[in-house]
């Protein structure tokens, strides 16, 4: 993308505050956030529309980008940690958890492990 995400002057955070029509020339005044993704550098944002159709086969994003399968790894969670989606991963991992320990403790009976732990996916 080529819009600016932080200001030229301070490196502060920047957002748009008029938006207008190509079609009838409608502008729209207010104060909107960028999406997140309008952040990612050049190369992040490269990096995942190789991703994107390589459909997630991360030997296919090896083989077009030239890097190792750990390179690909590495760059895939910071990505992921960018866009504020890196820890979805982590709370779902630390909810399973919560659930076998609550069974190991004889507060809920198999099945209810079960029931909660399908309800989780």
């Amino acid at each position: 993308m080529n819009i600016p995400n932080k200001c030229p002057s301070c490196g502060g955070k920047v957002v748009v505050t008029e938006l207008c029509c190509t079609d009838c020339k409608t502008s729209i005044k207010g104060s909107f956030e960028l999406p997140a993704f309008a952040a990612l550098s050049q190369e992040e944002d490269n990096f995942l529309r190789v991703f994107l159709a390589a459909r997630g086969n991360i030997k296919e994003v090896e083989r077009q980008l030239g890097i190792s399968y750990p390179t690909v790894k590495g760059r895939l969670e910071s990505l992921l940690n960018k866009l504020g989606l890196g820890s979805l991963q982590a709370e779902a991992k630390r909810r399973r958890l919560e659930v076998v320990e609550r069974l190991e403790r004889g507060e809920i009976t198999a099945q209810e492990a079960i029931g909660l732990l399908k309800g989780l996916d």
